[in-house]
């Protein structure tokens, strides 16, 4: 399994787990950061996942760390989206889709088909 697919399930398997601004814990909650850091640590990713980022302006704190640019296309790539336009939004590339935390469904999602929002950057971890 690599380490995107890993990825990918630990996302996945955060389904069902209460939306928490900042949450970190499925069991407690989760944001969307939250959902991202889960997929990305499973893929063994080192870095660390800020807690003052600042979605609603566009900061998300600069390039991460150990994460390299790519098309967003491949399970467990993490997707930079802008869901409204002050507003950025990060979700998990799954096949056949995306799982994020969905703030109007108060609950992580998985949402099957094309990213409902234009996606600024996509990231992977370094391989």
């Amino acid at each position: 399994m690599t380490p995107g697919e890993r990825g990918a399930a630990a996302a996945a398997a955060c389904v069902g787990a209460r939306f928490r601004v900042q949450g970190r814990d499925p069991a407690t909650g989760l944001d969307c950061v939250g959902v991202a850091g889960i997929a990305l640590r499973a893929g063994g990713w080192n870095g660390r996942v800020r807690a003052d980022y600042a979605m609603r302006t566009g900061d998300w704190g600069g390039e991460p760390e150990g994460l390299i640019a790519c098309d967003g296309g491949r399970p467990g790539d993490i997707l930079l989206c802008r869901a409204m336009p002050t507003q950025l939004h990060l979700a998990v590339r799954i096949a056949g889709g995306i799982v994020h935390a969905d703030m109007a469904a108060r609950r992580v999602v998985a949402r099957p088909g094309d990213v409902p929002w234009p996606v600024v950057r996509a990231y992977r971890i370094g391989e």
